[in-house]
């Protein structure tokens, strides 16, 4: 998460050597991951954790430590 990087808040996610930036609502804002099923599970993750995404891009504008967020299982 690179909070100084430019708005909106956003994520990066990887697969496989793709790359893409996300949105805290699921949206791609740059880039593909090149798999339908990873974007799906990307955005899946997201709408379990937007609060805590939110939080930690809040402490990485006050240049505090993020919290880690935890993975599907």
């Amino acid at each position: 998460m690179f909070y100084d990087e430019h708005n909106p808040s956003h994520f990066h996610a990887e697969y496989s050597g793709s790359k893409a930036v996300f949105d805290f609502k699921g949206n791609i804002l740059k880039g593909d991951l090149s798999s339908k099923t990873a974007t799906k599970l990307v955005r899946e993750w997201v709408d379990l954790h937007v609060s805590e995404l939110e939080e930690d891009w809040k402490l990485a504008r006050e240049s505090q430590e993020l919290k880690k967020i935890t993975p599907l299982t």
